[in-house]
């Protein structure tokens, strides 16, 4: 599908890709990987004509539908709304239908001004249009234009909007939930390739679980730009490598390319050093009899022969040159709670509350990751107990000796961009104390700042640098409640990899945000999850909550209130009921939920049977498109074509609500 044939670019005197060679087939999944700023997205602008080569070419195979994510999207008119700016994911689909529309009201005008005797016999421009309409009508499903709506409607609810946001004009979003809006857009066009560059960036948890799942049905050609180790392991089948100037294509999923690259690193390394020791002897060789005349033929043939090494280089991959290190202090002693909230609530504008009656503590060792969709709060709430705002109502209390440390997911929050490096970590060293400059020096050494990078401006750093300049602040101050709002967010994979062993290790108490599923299943030891429903707490990891969560046996603290969140604290009192109150208690719930379930089979019984005659009729009146009769309404039918589809969709739509929360209540009862 995709071919790569010696591509070089370069951006000044920068050689951002160097001879590039290498093929995507068609169904192939790629995970694109690599340290940051490697020239992964470049490859995306290639094959989207968006950037020329400086040598080389691309061949593009049997011109595939390709659907990628713009960067900035913005709606078509001021009032288009999200739901549709959302269906104008396939190009020229829109003006299809308009076409579609307009041949089907031409050819029945023109039946209703025919004679009667000359209905069956079409004249010459019915026979054209009819061509034209049946050619249009098989492109236009061909495309999935009949059930696009179910679609981007299915994929925006995943993405976490509600049925109420549909109808707000696209505008009004927010830039993350505008490129929610872009992905959901581009999953629902169905592209025979699509290009995926960070889809989980702008995501919360929930989210990216959806995403997952949904990519893991396309039966396309996927490229994944991702440093998510989760949606590369379980959606990709090829890894190609993009680092210090070269692609490696891997004929295996991330599994087998962190195997590989390890070995094939080895290799390299060893390879350079002989390369590195043969040039050093020529180099000796010239320096030393350049200025001889009769081994000055010798020298220059020598010299020749360093000039093509040079040309041939080898380089090692940039991540084994430039992964830093991170280290964790250890906490100063605290007392058993660390933080508890008594009837928290919290609004931006009264009375529109971000969230009310929160009740949960915190204790000491814990690491919890706090999980929900964006806008629920959870920024909000990390911001609260770091005391950089005020609750509106009710009590947030940091424990004895609790010294919380603040990681934001917007820097500059934290860390002023215009400060340099050496300013930014020696404010927060003075702060707390300060010491000798040695020591203070070999802080920001032991967190991989040289004497080339303390004057840089915070601001012009790299992510990576960033995320290591805000744990060195962390450090310096000693804290023993680390509150991390998505802390990997501009990490690379092995950024990621150096922050979760390093949590892994720390002693001290966590609270973290983040969208990377893999990091939260190693790092999290319990789950506090904020949905609209409530507040709920899980005593394990992440993977008992997805257990949980399947089973449908968590259950929320307390009984929430429409506006509020409820109570976690209750869940650390486990109930002592024997095994015979158990099975009563059981019983009791099963006899209470019967009428439900009884509504919900009914439900699944008259949709299935309606969307049975739907179909049947349906299927009747396509055959009579296809074979007209001489006194066939082609406007008509399509007309009841397309009712009949909408029928069944909407029927469709209620027999898997029904379905779903039938599953869910049964699950919930045999748990």
């Amino acid at each position: 599908m995709l071919d790569f044939q010696g591509i070089s670019v370069h951006y000044g005197h920068q050689n951002v890709l160097s001879n590039v060679t290498f093929r995507v087939n068609k169904g192939d999944r790629v995970g694109v990987v690599g340290p940051n700023g490697s020239g992964k997205s470049t490859l995306f602008k290639i094959i989207l004509g968006e950037m020329s080569t400086d040598t080389g070419e691309l061949i593009i195979e049997n011109s595939p539908r390709i659907g990628f994510t713009r960067q900035n999207p913005e709606p078509d008119t001021p009032d288009e709304t999200l739901l549709e700016y959302s269906l104008r994911g396939i190009p020229g689909l829109s003006e299809m239908e308009a076409r579609i529309h307009e041949l089907e009201d031409t050819l029945y005008n023109t039946s209703q001004l025919s004679q009667p005797s000359q209905l069956s016999q079409p004249s010459q421009l019915s026979q054209q249009l009819l061509h034209e309409l049946g050619d249009l009508q098989t492109k236009f499903e061909h495309l999935g234009g009949y059930d696009i709506e179910t679609r981007v409607k299915i994929a925006l609810g995943g993405l976490g909007f509600t049925v109420e946001e549909f109808s707000k004009p696209f505008k009004s979003f927010s830039g993350g939930w505008r490129m929610r809006a872009e992905l959901s857009r581009v999953l629902a066009s169905k592209p025979d390739l699509l290009l995926l560059d960070e889809p989980s960036n702008y995501l919360d948890l929930p989210a990216v679980d959806w995403l997952q799942k949904f990519l893991k049905l396309y039966d396309g050609t996927l490229m994944l730009i991702s440093h998510d180790r989760y949606l590369l392991r379980t959606l990709t089948n090829i890894t190609v490598e993009v680092d210090a100037g070269t692609v490696t294509r891997y004929e295996g999923d991330l599994d087998y390319y962190l195997t590989e690259r390890e070995v094939r690193y080895e290799h390299l390394k060893a390879a350079k050093e002989n390369q590195d020791h043969h040039r050093e002897q020529l180099q000796r060789f010239v320096d030393r009899f350049r200025a001889q005349a009769t081994k000055a033929a010798q020298a220059q043939s020598r010299q020749k022969l360093i000039d093509k090494i040079d040309e041939e280089r080898i380089v090692l991959p940039k991540r084994y040159t430039n992964s830093g290190r991170l280290r964790l202090a250890e906490p100063p002693p605290s007392g058993i709670e660390m933080f508890r909230c008594e009837n928290l609530g919290f609004a931006y504008e009264m009375p529109r509350f971000v969230f009310r009656g929160l009740e949960f503590n915190i204790t000491r060792g814990d690491k919890v990751a706090l999980i929900g969709y964006n806008g629920l709060g959870k920024t909000t709430l990390m911001r609260i107990i770091a005391g950089t705002r005020e609750p509106s109502e009710g009590k947030a209390v940091l424990g004895h000796n609790v010294v919380p440390g603040y990681l934001s997911q917007e820097f500059a929050e934290t860390i002023p961009p215009d400060l340099s490096v050496y300013r930014n970590a020696k404010n927060a060293w003075d702060a707390h104390g300060g010491g000798p400059e040695k020591v203070f020096r070999n802080q920001l050494g032991a967190f991989g700042f040289d004497e080339n990078d303390v004057e840089k401006p915070a601001g012009v750093l790299s992510g990576g640098e960033k995320i290591r300049l805000a744990f060195l602040r962390l450090f310096l101050t000693a804290p023993n409640f680390l509150l991390l709002d998505e802390p990997t967010t501009h990490l690379d994979m092995d950024g990621r990899r150096l922050l979760q062993d390093a949590l892994k290790q720390y002693k001290g108490t966590i609270l973290l945000v983040s969208h990377d599923i893999d990091f939260v299943r190693e790092v999290a030891t319990s789950v506090l999850e904020i949905s609209r429903d409530g507040l709920r707490q899980y005593p394990g990891g992440y993977d008992y909550y997805c257990e949980k969560k399947e089973s449908g046996t968590s259950q929320p603290s307390q009984p929430s209130q429409p506006s509020q969140l409820s109570q976690p604290s209750q869940l650390s009192q486990p109930s002592k009921l024997s095994s015979r109150e158990l099975r009563q208690q059981r019983a009791a719930e099963r006899a209470k939920i019967a009428p439900k379930v009884k509504e919900l089979k009914k439900r699944v019984e008259t949709a299935e049977k309606k969307i049975e005659e739907l179909q049947a009729a349906l299927d009747a009146a396509s055959e009579e498109l296809f074979n007209p009769k001489p006194d066939t309404d082609f406007a008509a039918k399509n007309r009841e074509v397309r009712t009949l589809q909408f029928e069944i969709d909407r029927y469709t739509a209620d027999w898997e609500e029904a379905a779903t929360e039938l599953e869910a209540l049964t699950a919930a009862n045999n748990g």
